[in-house]
């Protein structure tokens, strides 16, 4: 009678061990399937980022050289011309490169008429200037360069306190009209034309001169 209450209670044993290894086994698995979330998600401000090129002068190559930044796409959706005007006003982060537009300057208003970007500057643009063609044209197409990257802007009309037809003090670049960007490829081939056309009159002077002799 011992010996089977001894067998009995073995018995009971295997039977919890098995219970308790199944339901502990269902569990693990369980824990394993479930969603893995990440640490860190993606903040709703992080999704919303976009990135802008901005131009600024390079002291050393002498070019303006382009500056991505990263931006709330919400400031694009609102008002674009008023922030790239800003952040050209700020300046570059690169230490490299120089800011373009003179201590001073306050944006007084941007709008889009057609395809031509009405930008109205505060007196200090001219006042505040160094001066000088190459400065100054880099001034101005830091502004065109930037600005003509949006689809919608083909070119640039610059205004002083509300007045058209103004221009640096030196009177080197005026203001009367809108400024287009200029594009590197037109240049190569002016160039190249002129190049043309210069060695072609050299040639017929040559052949002139050598029929002189003859």
């Amino acid at each position: 009678m011992k010996k089977k209450i001894i067998i009995l209670i073995i018995i009971l044993l295997l039977v919890t061990i098995l219970i308790g290894g199944y339901f502990f086994i269902k569990n693990k698995n369980k824990q394993e399937s479930e969603e893995i979330i990440p640490e860190e998600e993606i903040s709703d401000e992080q999704m919303r980022q976009t990135i802008v090129s901005l131009y600024f002068y390079d002291d050393e190559t002498k070019e303006l050289i382009s500056e991505g930044r990263l931006i709330d796409a919400k400031d694009l959706l609102e008002n674009p011309y008023q922030k790239l005007m800003e952040l050209l006003i700020q300046g570059p982060e690169n230490q490299s490169l120089s800011k373009t537009i003179p201590e001073g300057t306050k944006l007084n208003k941007a709008e889009l008429k057609g395809d031509i970007l009405y930008i109205d500057l505060s007196k200090e643009f001219i006042e505040n200037h160094q001066g000088g063609e190459e400065k100054e044209s880099a001034t101005i197409y830091s502004i065109v360069d930037t600005m003509t990257n949006l689809t919608e802007v083909n070119s640039v009309k610059i205004l002083i306190d509300g007045k058209e037809d103004m221009a640096f003090k030196d009177n080197l670049i005026k203001f009367d009209d809108p400024f287009v960007v200029i594009k590197e490829d037109s240049n190569r081939n002016s160039e190249n034309s002129e190049m043309v056309k210069t060695n072609i009159i050299n040639n017929e002077v040559t052949e002139n001169t050598n029929m002189i002799e003859d």
